[in-house]
């Protein structure tokens, strides 16, 4: 046995041969020797995505400010200063630590339920057609191929049936490609009609194969093998690493600026430089990385009791970005169970014979009866057994542009014909002589919100096979009646979204006056509907002025789904589609944030960044708020340190400018910035303000570098008040002077966290959580605590008098007014930053489509769309 074979053989082969050198038969393999095939050659995926501590360790690393922190430990060390050097490196210990640990537990939950999600394949095992995982396939399984499927591996066809399968994926053309069974010794690679490929779609009908390549043997596979692992940033990661930057030009340049200043006044060098790099350490939030990755594993924690699983830990965020959602229908807004309600003709009264009809055209064998992954398919043989008076010749399977289902049948009183099944306006067009009262019977029964599928015949002795040609002078038969009703808890979802600013349309292939029907019923007010045939015959200029007023888009194809999400996104929008099937993977593609559910389509799945393990839009809403509130969060700490911070590294770089000692011992500036950052990891358990979680907020670096130029001053302001108080009235020496303003210092920027978490008055309109509430009085309580300690001594600090914090409560009471009021008018200046705080972009969203690819668990043929 050959163990794969390469494309050129498997299209210039007959099937028979290629059979043999594949040790395979058209009966397939058994269990036993597909067990052995595996454990020689490996499974059928390209590699596996799992949870590398080194690889989580090594992002956390990848940090602006953290290796300033490095940098500044080294030279500290070298340069004498131990203490500075101990500090430092406990800082970055509890940073570095803390991510990881966040990190990597959160991944661990993820890659748990990722695992959840199967991608399976029909294969022939012990001459049985067998449900088995997609990475247990081997080369010499023989499997089916039907509509909506990604290929799972590389395949000779042996039998088609009106097969088309797009791929892009390889080629970049988005047409489909017939495919053929006959031997082309002149074609090769993807030119192959007699072969399909691993990650290719379904498109179009059906196929029996065998597969001849796996893994990265397989063409697919031996492209994305050599693809970089690495992750692209989201817009999250880079804001954060903008922020980052930031920071660290402010820091360089005050520490060059103190250096200079104290080299001008004649200090010591040494001592001088010291001063300056723990200036530029204090500057920074370094515990950034750590609050951050604390409130996304916080999150997916939240996500993952909801069932909501999120590719990537910073997908979270782009989640709560999503300003208007585009769904589908069914399932989603109704309870996706469909049930027969009837048959009947052209007048509307019951009819067996219409019924009968409809379940010769399925893909069902009618002679053997069964079910069908078609959800209209399934109710009409739910219950019934076989048609014996009829016997099946052929079928052309459904597809998303004919929206029919075609059969050649042998009827015992009609003889052969043809029988034809799909959406009423389809198959109405294609007959001769529908009557008046048809058309009236179908539009009452739409208008009933009723799901509708015609059913038509013709006449077709000495017709052996059956094509689209044969589509035409049929004669109209009757409907088949079904119903899907509207889903309950859908009205309560579809409010719980629009309480978070999101606005919902819907994009379906059934008729509009039915979702208009469900709309309505649900309470979803429509700004009106726009067919796929309006839609078709629209410019792009016409459809962006068309889709920011309509609701409903029905009867569309999946290319005009993925059109309204472009048209969309060209608005300025931040779009979020949800959808489950095959024709849906265009517009999950198309979306900022693509989202599906455990029960679609492998290639719905693996287009989708966020995937719901039940499909509920409830679920989702709590998803949207999650992200919101993760990023809230993330902001308030960014702003608390960067105003904070700021303002009191300023006053250093000033008092270091005129007083004849250093205001702060290098290891004291440090010791501040460990145990004031320390009080900043409760954030992520924080309450956020509804107000918050109303639209998405957004990264803008210009907005924060003017509330860092507005609070900043605040700081420093109270500060030299401080000054002014231990200098003048007190008149206290170095060390009672340095453990002062060390205290008041740490109390002003750790109580500052309850003014900036929220922009209304804090306390009475908006109360923090109780564990950063304690947090925060418990690290002033300790700072204090170290100034009077045995350890304090050895820090620089001594024991301060009672009039000193008599006059600091004062003070401190005094600086969370100032902040309160300038608060207001900052907020009322800055009106249009409410609700952006980053400005829109596109750029990063092309960045998304290829992060896809990188999610736990083994890459398999269902991960090859992502990289669409």
């Amino acid at each position: 046995m050959t163990a794969h074979l390469v494309s050129a053989d498997a299209c210039s082969t007959p099937a028979a041969d290629v059979l043999t050198r594949l040790g395979s038969a058209v009966s397939g393999l058994t269990s036993d020797e597909a067990a052995a095939r595996r454990a020689q050659l490996g499974p059928n995926s390209i590699r596996t995505h799992g949870v590398s501590g080194v690889r989580i360790l090594m992002r956390q690393l990848n940090n602006a400010v953290l290796g300033l922190l490095a940098v500044t430990a080294v030279v500290s060390f070298f340069l004498g200063d131990r203490t500075q050097a101990m500090i430092i490196g406990i800082i970055l210990a509890v940073s570095i630590g803390l991510g990881f640990v966040n990190e990597y537990r959160a991944q661990r939950a993820t890659a748990a339920l990722h695992s959840r999600i199967r991608h399976t394949a029909t294969a022939l095992r012990d001459n049985i057609m067998t449900e088995v995982d997609v990475t247990d396939l081997v080369p010499g399984d023989v499997i089916r191929l039907e509509l909506g499927e990604l290929v799972p591996a590389d395949v000779r066809l042996l039998e088609v049936n009106g097969l088309e399968c797009n791929e892009s994926i390889l080629t970049g053309e988005s047409v489909a490609v017939q495919k053929a069974t006959d031997v082309n010794p002149a074609a090769g690679g993807s030119d192959a009609a007699n072969l399909a490929f691993m990650g290719t779609v379904v498109s179009a009908g059906d196929a029996i194969a065998v597969v001849y390549a796996t893994g990265a043997d397989a063409q697919f596979g031996r492209i994305a093998a050599g693809l970089s692992d690495r992750e692209p940033e989201t817009e999250f990661q880079q804001g954060l690493r903008r922020f980052s930057y930031l920071l660290l030009r402010v820091a360089l340049t005050l520490t060059a600026l103190i250096i200079v200043i104290n080299l001008l006044l004649h200090r010591p060098l040494i001592e001088s430089a010291l001063f300056g790099l723990a200036i530029a350490v204090g500057i920074t939030p370094q515990l950034l990385p750590a609050v951050v990755s604390t409130s996304l594993a916080a999150g997916t924690r939240r996500l993952a009791k909801l069932k909501v699983l999120v590719k990537r830990l910073v997908c979270i965020e782009d989640l709560g970005d999503i300003d208007i959602l585009v769904t589908d229908k069914t399932g989603t807004l109704t309870e996706g169970r469909i049930e027969l309600i009837d048959a009947v003709d052209g007048g509307g009264r019951h009819a067996d014979e219409v019924l009968r009809l409809a379940m010769l055209a399925t893909e069902v064998d009618p002679a053997v009866g069964g079910t069908s992954a078609n959800e209209l398919d399934a109710a009409l043989w739910a219950g019934r057994a076989t048609v014996r008076d009829a016997r099946r010749v052929a079928l052309l399977p459904f597809d998303h542009r004919r929206r029919t289902t075609t059969a050649l049948v042998d009827d015992d009183s009609a003889g052969r014909m043809v029988v034809c099944k799909g959406a009423p306006e389809q198959i109405m067009a294609k007959c001769d002589g529908v009557t008046p009262s048809a058309q009236q019977v179908l539009t009452a029964l739409f208008a009933e919100g009723r799901r509708v599928v015609a059913v038509a015949t013709k006449p077709a002795p000495g017709l052996t096979k059956v094509s689209t040609a044969d589509e035409v002078g049929l004669t109209f038969r009757g409907f088949v009646i079904f119903a899907d009703r509207a889903k309950s808890a859908a009205r309560q979802s579809l409010r719980d979204l629009s309480a978070l600013g999101i606005e919902v349309k819907v994009a379906t292939g059934d008729n509009p006056v039915v979702a208009q029907k469900i709309c309505a019923e649900l309470g979803l007010e429509s700004g009106g509907t726009l067919t796929g045939s309006e839609l078709a015959a629209m410019s792009a200029a016409e459809l962006d002025r068309a889709v920011a007023e309509c609701t409903i888009f029905a009867r569309v194809s999946p290319e005009q789904k993925a059109r309204v999400i472009s048209a969309l996104r060209r608005r300025g929008r931040s779009v979020g589609f949800l959808g489950d099937g095959v024709n849906d993977a265009l517009a999950l593609h198309s979306a900022d944030v693509g989202i599906s559910v455990d029960s679609a389509t492998d290639v719905a799945k693996d287009a989708a960044d966020v995937v719901l393990l039940d499909k509920d839009l409830g679920v989702l809403a709590a998803g949207v708020a999650e992200g919101r509130r993760i990023f809230a969060n993330t902001i308030k700490y960014v702003l608390m340190g960067t105003s904070s911070n700021f303002g009191n590294m300023f006053s250093a770089a000033a008092a270091s400018a005129f007083l004849p000692f250093l205001p702060m011992l290098p290891s004291q500036v440090l010791l501040n910035n460990l145990l004031y950052d320390t009080s900043q990891l409760a954030i992520p358990t924080d309450r956020v303000d509804d107000e918050q979680l109303h639209a998405p907020s957004h990264w803008n670096i210009a907005f924060i570098r003017r509330f860092m130029l507005t609070f900043g001053p605040i700081s420093s302001l109270f500060d030299f008040v401080t000054f002014g108080l231990m200098l003048g009235i007190l008149q206290v020496g170095p060390v009672e002077f340095r453990t002062g303003w060390f205290v008041e210092s740490l109390a002003t920027q750790t109580l500052i966290i309850f003014a900036v978490r929220t922009r209304r008055v804090p306390f009475i309109r908006s109360r923090p959580s109780w564990p950063l509430t304690a947090a925060a009085l418990t690290v002033i309580a300790a700072g204090i605590a170290v100034t009077i300690s045995p350890l304090g001594h050895t820090l620089g600090f001594t024991p301060l008098p009672w009039q000193y914090f008599a006059a600091l409560l004062g003070l401190a009471a005094a600086y969370l007014v100032l902040v309160e009021a300038t608060k207001k008018v900052f907020y009322g200046e800055s009106a249009r930053d409410l609700t952006t705080l980053r400005t829109r972009g596109h750029a990063h969203r092309v960045h998304r489509r290829a992060a896809r690819f990188s999610s736990p668990g083994p890459v398999t043929t269902a991960d090859a769309a992502v990289n669409r």
